[in-house]
């Protein structure tokens, strides 16, 4: 069987992610594919499996279409995910925990033939109002795979084809769904792969949900390695000592996290309780990591390799990564650092010249290998932000960065994180920045208090708010200053691992 398994992929070119889990099914078959602390899946098991959704999955929609999956992530979430892969669609994760009205809209961008979900995601889909097939993922116990069927739907695809969806928030309102390629997503875990890597021997420890991108790092890094995913539970991350047990018992070795689940841990001292001593890299991106807090994850981590990533969903996870070799200040920024091979990053200003005279801020800007083939079925918002000029194909992604005099690029906050108060233009981020290099404050999120035109801060720690205004005195000019300052025992991180800045805007404005 194996042996047969090996001759098929020899057969086929390595344009199609399933010929990295067939040849990694090949080799590494009986060893841990996924383990999401109730189920463990072999890479064997995992294919056979997905293999067997694939055949159903394509007997009820067409190839080339969206199948959405509305399950929370787990090893069986993942054989469905392959599964609509080998039945020559795309897979589009949509969260369960979603408000019917933006569950509905999201299905609506997608019009989708067909959805994955338990039964009680039934319930949602109603309320939703989807009138179209649904799959209970339940029923695939009995079910057989057609290998026939599936390798004829695998000789039409091609590497241009869409591999999964993933949805933003649209500037209109409206969900926007980033559709990115196979050949997208095999350009860049390959180069990532190798330069922080990654074998058969490691166990990559999941953070992100499978509908946020920073997942598509550790799924397919351990499916073209043979690494085991070790899916952390989401409400591990309520309770550091909890969590920190769980990346010990099962030897996590590597971590991709958003930043504020790490800082989660450092802010709430979870480290002093213990070190998961067994991780030697730990890659971070999704927002800026304050110096203070990386600090504490180098003390509790010494031989423990550290890189800072960038980049949106839209260039398929990262653009630039910055290797941390030495020790932070807390008056300092981290640089975003060098462009991923096969990439270019550059400022643009508002006129569409390329900045490159340093601390003059502009709009990062990335063309090269692995951008999204756009937003689906959005051809108005794919062109305004997809670009194609002199240089070929490039992407704006709204944030704003700026070359530091050391020639190192600096990311300087969103666009939309820029507001205009008392005459000022004010990044809340750089509020943010000044607020957490103070002594006894842990964690911050600065927002506009829209009710008063006032600038207000909720922030995490033990310091008193007239030191905290003393200190901000020498940091930031005085219109940059929050009138008000909120002391509290946890800022939330939103579903994505980032700090849940809508809720702390309800919060505000219920005060």
């Amino acid at each position: 069987n194996n042996e047969a398994i090996k001759e098929k992929v020899k057969e086929r070119y390595m344009d199609n992610i399933l010929s990295y889990l067939e040849k990694t099914e090949a080799t590494y078959g009986h060893r841990t594919a996924a383990d999401d602390g109730t189920v463990c899946l072999t890479w064997k098991e995992l294919g056979n499996l997905s293999r067997r959704l694939g055949t159903e999955f394509c007997s009820r929609t067409e190839p080339k279409k969206p199948i959405a999956i509305l399950m929370e992530k787990s090893a069986l979430t993942l054989a469905a995910m392959f599964g609509a892969v080998y039945a020559g669609c795309f897979y589009v994760m949509i969260d369960p925990v979603q408000p019917s009205a933006r569950l509905g809209e999201i299905l609506q961008v997608l019009d989708t033939k067909l959805v994955v979900t338990h039964r009680k995601g039934e319930k949602y889909l109603k309320e939703a109002g989807y009138r179209g097939e649904v799959y209970l993922i339940q029923n695939v116990i009995g079910c057989q795979s057609d290998g026939n069927r599936l390798d004829e739907i695998r000789k039409n695809s091609t590497e241009r084809d869409l591999l999964y969806g993933t949805f933003t928030s649209g500037s209109t309102g409206v969900p926007k769904c980033v559709a990115v390629s196979h050949k997208a997503v095999i350009d860049f875990i390959t180069h990532f792969i190798k330069l922080f890597p990654i074998t058969a021997d490691d166990r990559i420890g999941n953070q992100a949900p499978f509908d946020f991108d920073v997942s598509v790092k550790d799924i397919y890094a351990a499916l073209m390695t043979g690494a085991a995913l070790i899916l952390i539970p989401k409400q591990m991350f309520s309770s550091p000592p909890m969590l920190l047990d769980y990346l010990c018992s099962k030897k996590v070795t590597s971590l991709t996290w958003a930043v504020s689940a790490l800082t989660l841990v450092s802010a709430l001292k979870g480290l002093s309780y213990k070190a998961p001593s067994t991780v030697r890299q730990v890659l971070f991106s999704g927002e800026v990591m304050p110096a203070k807090q990386l600090r504490m994850w180098q003390e509790a981590l010494p031989e423990t390799r550290f890189v800072n990533l960038y980049g949106p969903s839209e260039i398929t996870c990262n653009c630039t990564y910055y290797p941390i070799e030495r020790i932070f200040q807390d008056h300092e920024r981290l640089p975003i650092g060098r462009p991923f091979p096969g990439r270019e990053v550059f400022l643009m200003d508002d006129s569409g010249k390329e900045i490159l005279i340093p601390e003059k801020i502009g709009e990062i800007c990335v063309s090269g290998e692995s951008l999204a083939e756009g937003y689906y079925r959005n051809p108005e918002e794919t062109k305004a932000r997809f670009i194609t000029g002199k240089n070929g194909r490039y992407y704006r992604t709204g944030d704003l960065g700026y070359y530091g005099k050391d020639g190192e690029m600096y990311f300087s906050g969103r666009k939309d994180f820029q507001i205009k108060h008392m005459g000022h233009r004010i990044e809340l981020e750089e509020v943010e920045h000044a607020l957490e290099q103070i002594q006894g404050v842990e964690k911050s999120c600065c927002l506009m208090d829209r009710k008063k035109n006032q600038l207000a801060a909720f922030y995490l720690g033990e310091a008193q708010i007239s030191e905290i205004k003393k200190q901000l005195r020498k940091r930031v000019p005085l219109y940059m200053i929050p009138h008000r300052f909120i002391q509290t025992g946890k800022i939330p991180l939103n579903k994505n691992g980032k700090t849940d800045r809508k809720y702390l805007q309800q919060r505000l404005e219920a005060i």
